[in-house]
């Protein structure tokens, strides 16, 4: 499924196998830097304040490293499994940073199948060329039943300087 759809459905405990896999795929534009630095509260200037991100060991803004695992949260919830999901835990390892206008492609693939309708996911985040940028595990409860929705409409969210 891919996350431009208008419809969200779930792929059940019963339906998922080993192996398995699925992406979801985000860019990072400056709206949204902005917006996660405002809901967060992390307003770390190596975010949002270039003069002072020239001068880091990166010589420019970066991305919030929790921004990347939000995109694993929204694989999970809206791709595979999909809705109906329950987040248990989560591992990162951030390899390197991700800059304005990234597009990052997160694959998730199933690691393991466990009692309980808990299922393990592999968690791989890549840029555009291709480089590894987050990787981890991901533990979830699976829904049980199928469920497929209409994708729900976000309010419009504008910024002012």
């Amino acid at each position: 499924m891919s996350d431009t759809l208008d419809t969200l459905e779930n792929i059940t405990y019963d339906e998922l196998n080993e192996g398995d896999s699925a992406t979801f795929t985000r860019t990072l534009t400056e709206d949204e830097l902005v917006l996660f630095a405002a809901v967060s509260g992390d307003v770390n200037p190596v975010h949002l304040d270039s003069e002072f991100a020239a001068e880091s060991m990166f010589r420019e803004r970066i991305a919030h490293g929790m921004w990347s695992g939000s995109l694993i949260s929204a694989a999970l919830a809206t791709v595979m499994p999909g809705p109906g999901t329950i987040y248990l835990e989560q591992s990162l390892s951030f390899k390197r940073p991700v800059k304005l206008d990234d597009t990052l492609t997160v694959t998730l693939s199933v690691l393991s199948k466990e009692p309980k309708n808990r299922v393990a996911f592999g968690c791989d985040v890549r840029n555009q060329n291709g480089d590894q940028v987050v990787t981890g595990e991901a533990k979830v409860i699976a829904p049980t039943e199928k469920i497929s929705l209409q994708k729900p409409r976000l309010p419009k969210i504008t910024i002012e300087s």
